[in-house]
C-alpha cells in the first residue's frame, strides 16, 4: 500500500491518535501450539533446550517445554499493530515483567488500554497477558500514533 494511503485514511482498524480515549482497550486471543514455539525459534534464532527438549525441561524448575517469553510480548504487538491503535502505529518502547510461564495448549489473552495521551502524537498503553486469568506478562508501550490528515 503507498505510504499516501496512509495519510488520506486510518488503516481498516486503526485509530488517529485524535480518535483515542484514556480507558480504550483491545484484546486478542491465541492458543500456543508447539508450531508456533518451533516457528518463533526459527524466526528468532532462540534455540534454548527449555523450550525444545522436554528431558532437559524436565530437569528445570518448569517441568516441561515453555514458550520463549518474547513469543508473548509479539501477542502484545499484534494487538497494538492490529486493533488498538492498530495499522500504522510505531513502537517507540515497551517494558516487560515476565510473571509466569506460557506453555503448549495455553490460551493467552493479550489486552491493551490506553493509559496515557503525551505530547507529539505518542500514547502509553498498559499491556499485559494472562493465561486462566493469571497474568504472566505485563508492561507498558509508547507508541507514535498517526495524526489525522487536515
Amino acid at each position: 500500500m503507498p505510504l499516501t494511503k496512509w495519510k488520506m485514511a486510518p488503516p481498516r482498524g486503526g485509530r488517529y491518535y485524535e480518535d483515542l480515549v484514556i480507558g480504550d482497550t483491545a484484546t486478542r486471543q491465541m492458543v500456543v501450539t508447539r508450531e508456533a514455539i518451533d516457528l518463533f525459534g526459527e524466526i528468532s534464532g532462540d534455540y534454548n533446550p527449555v523450550h525444545f527438549d522436554a528431558e532437559y525441561a524436565a530437569q528445570t524448575v518448569f517441568r516441561e517445554p515453555i514458550a520463549h517469553g518474547m513469543l508473548s510480548a509479539a501477542y502484545i504487538s499484534a494487538v497494538i499493530g492490529m486493533e488498538l491503535p492498530g495499522p500504522g502505529a510505531i513502537y517507540v518502547s515497551q517494558s516487560l515483567a515476565f510473571k509466569a510461564p506460557v506453555k503448549v495448549g495455553d490460551v493467552v489473552l493479550t489486552a491493551v488500554r490506553v493509559a496515557e495521551l503525551l505530547p507529539k502524537r505518542r500514547a502509553r498503553l498498559e499491556t499485559a497477558c494472562s493465561v486462566g486469568g493469571r497474568v504472566v506478562l505485563e508492561g507498558e508501550a509508547v507508541l507514535l500514533v498517526p495524526a489525522r490528515p487536515e
